[in-house]
């Protein structure tokens, strides 16, 4: 159910009642590898507060988006996907490919991608 943080997904990978292979577990952000994977590195990258989509956030929550493209792109950095490239991608709305209501970016890597996408 959109916006329900009893049964989110990620919110239960946060709290640790999911196991994830997690890559990345600081105070505001949470980064794991992805369960279906759509290229040599894909992880996803989710503020520890639940917010369930781009739609529903609020101007105080924008800090929220700018901490998970900083700690992917140190994440990226640290994997040297930046030599080659990589792309990170918010999808919202189920039309978009949105099936968890918990905001999250995705970091994908290792591999050339196509324009436009899917």
């Amino acid at each position: 159910m959109p916006g329900s943080t009893e049964k989110c997904l990620f919110c239960r990978i946060v709290s640790g009642d999911i196991p994830a292979n997690i890559v990345l577990d600081d105070p505001d952000v949470v980064a794991f590898e992805d369960i279906n994977p759509q290229a040599p590195t894909h992880l996803l990258f989710v503020p520890r507060r639940h917010i369930a989509s781009i739609d529903a956030m609020s101007d105080a929550d924008s800090s929220a988006v700018g901490l998970l493209v900083a700690r992917a792109s140190a994440v990226a950095r640290d994997r040297h996907l930046h030599e080659e490239g990589y792309r990170l991608v918010f999808n919202q709305g189920d039309a978009a490919g949105q099936t968890v209501y918990h905001i999250h970016l995705h970091l994908l890597g290792g591999r050339g991608f196509s324009w436009p996408p899917g």
